[in-house]
């Protein structure tokens, strides 16, 4: 495939646009998507392309993020983290962010990008390696029983939590017998 831009050179960088349900497929050589900045870190951190140029695209979806608050005697309320002061346009304009702190001063404006991005999904659950990981899942299933009984609890689903409590004293009994076996 010969590069979109120059006619000349192999298309070696395939970029995949999809707005507003169109989507569109730009070919370019290397050389051209330098000059167009459309370059990703290849082949050893040779060529460059500006990541935070995705993460910015990826932010500017203005109506999924919750606006600041704003009346005729208050200035806008800008969101910043507390501990490095980066504001959230910052962000967006650099890609990056500033500390770990502001992975919590912005959560609620990163749920609606990575429920998009991981099909709904918006916390990262880690994953357990199958060889090691028996005892791992037991307890985490355990832990996501336990939570999810104190909500039927609340919630006064009382047959539901019932079942629940029962599935519970199944995975503390196979818990049990594991690490008893493991001794």
């Amino acid at each position: 495939m010969i590069c979109q831009e120059c006619n000349q050179r192999p298309a070696t960088l395939h970029f995949t646009k999809i707005m507003n349900g169109e989507k569109t497929e730009t070919h370019l050589c290397e050389k051209c998507a330098q000059e167009k900045g459309e370059m990703f870190m290849m082949n050893g951190g040779t060529s460059a392309f500006p990541i935070h140029n995705l993460l910015a695209g990826l932010f500017n979806v203005e109506h999924s993020f919750p606006q600041p608050k704003q009346d005729a005697f208050h200035q806008e309320e800008i969101l910043q983290c507390n501990q490095c002061h980066m504001t959230f346009p910052q962000f967006v304009k650099v890609g990056r962010f500033g500390c770990s702190n502001c992975y919590h001063a912005f959560k609620d404006q990163l749920k609606p990008i990575l429920r998009r991005l991981h099909s709904g999904n918006w916390t990262h659950n880690g994953k357990i390696p199958k060889k090691v990981g028996g005892n791992l899942r037991l307890k985490k299933d355990l832990e996501e029983k336990k939570l999810r009984l104190k909500e039927l609890i609340s919630k006064e689903e009382f047959e539901n939590a019932a079942i629940i409590r029962d599935e519970i004293r199944s995975l503390e009994k196979n818990l049990n017998d594991a690490h008893e076996g493991g001794e």
